[in-house]
């Protein structure tokens, strides 16, 4: 088959988890034969020609806050639909706008929603109204639509009395990795608490700048993400933090899977998410985990991690504590996610499960 994708900034992915769930989807399709373009945005992705076999086609945008997925989606357009792909897969609700288009030139569309968009405070009013609306078209322009959690299809499900398809995201068999550059920077392995995401409201990292303010440790908190069209936020956690936080902007490759093999406590306090890739990774790194208790981290950690109740930094500073208080318990914990993540969420099942979809819609069931 010939696919595009459509939606992400780009691949390889460096930060964002609909660029890791493209990166991962996309490789393997081309592993199985298939011919596969992502349409990458030039200043995320660098790399021209190919990547791992996909090819990359860089399409402009106007990179700002409201605009850039937008106008990279509409300069997209016509270039997709110049060519002869079996299959065009959208990521994300916003692009699922532009879904019906590839079927007028016999195309099959197909979407994936990786959370509610409309939720997330970086928006206005009418983008968060425009967003919503953005509902219907990713479950009534393409000819599939694909949800990444349970959650998510229990959710239009329920709001939209339509049946969309649960396909996770997945992880892989982690690089486990001695404590080399993080030395290198000053880090001690198991002496951090870690965090790992963009530093956008919704993922709550204030809530755990708050909540470390109130401990009694000598932990170190390590802050590993950047700006996404967030740059007041990430000032006023800057902000927030003292001494012991360290902030290192967006980390990817050798260097997060050490920040992950040596970390003593993984933290994810966010408010939202769709089926978080940070926190699949951190389980298979053997990381024990403490998130917050929205229906999209439970779905994932299950009885393999704490929990902490969203939105509190209280229940967060008194739930971080006595994992910080309990070593042994933390290494058990962490054993136990690991199995549990690697046997549940596997990026090769999610390709077979998604190929499946691409050709009962190319032979017309």
């Amino acid at each position: 088959m010939k696919i595009a994708m459509l939606g992400q900034k780009g691949i390889p992915a460096t930060y964002g988890g609909i660029e890791r769930h493209v990166e991962e989807l996309a490789t393997r399709l081309v592993e199985r034969g298939h011919e596969v373009t992502v349409y990458c945005r030039p200043y995320y992705t660098k790399m021209r020609g190919e990547y791992r076999g996909v090819k990359l086609a860089h399409v402009p945008s106007v990179r700002t806050k409201h605009l850039d997925t937008a106008t990279h989606c509409g300069f997209a357009i016509p270039h997709i639909l110049a060519r002869d792909y079996d299959i065009v897969h959208f990521h994300a609700l916003g692009p699922s706008l532009f879904a019906s288009l590839p079927r007028f030139r016999g195309m099959k569309a197909v979407a994936t929603v990786h959370g509610l968009d409309w939720q997330r405070e970086k928006w206005g009013t009418v983008a968060t109204w425009i967003l919503r609306r953005c509902e219907y078209t990713a479950v009534h322009y393409p000819n599939r639509t694909i949800a990444v959690s349970k959650a998510l299809r229990e959710y239009f499900q329920r709001s939209r009395d339509v049946t969309v398809t649960y396909i996770p995201n997945g992880t892989v068999l982690p690089h486990v990795r001695d404590a080399q550059k993080i030395r290198e920077m000053g880090i001690e392995p198991g002496s951090y608490i870690l965090f790992v995401g963009r530093l956008v409201p919704e993922k709550g990292a204030h809530y755990l700048l708050d909540a470390y303010k109130k401990l009694d440790t000598d932990a170190e908190l390590i802050i590993a993400g950047g700006t996404s069209f967030s740059s007041e936020y990430v000032d006023s956690l800057h902000a927030m933090g003292g001494d012991k936080v360290r902030f290192t902007g967006y980390v990817y490759g050798d260097l997060l899977d050490e920040l992950y093999s040596n970390a003593r406590i993984f933290v994810l306090p966010s408010d939202i998410e769709g089926l978080p890739i940070a926190l699949l990774e951190a389980m298979s790194f053997g990381n024990c985990c403490l998130t917050s208790d929205i229906a999209e981290n439970l779905e994932v950690i299950g009885d393999c991690g704490m929990t902490f109740r969203q939105s509190d930094p209280d229940d967060l500073a008194g739930k971080l504590g006595k994992l910080l208080a309990e070593p042994d318990r933390c290494l058990a914990m962490g054993d136990r996610a690991r199995r549990h993540v690697l046997e549940t969420y596997d990026w090769d099942g999610v390709t077979l499960h998604t190929e499946a979809i691409y050709y009962t819609l190319l032979r017309g069931f």
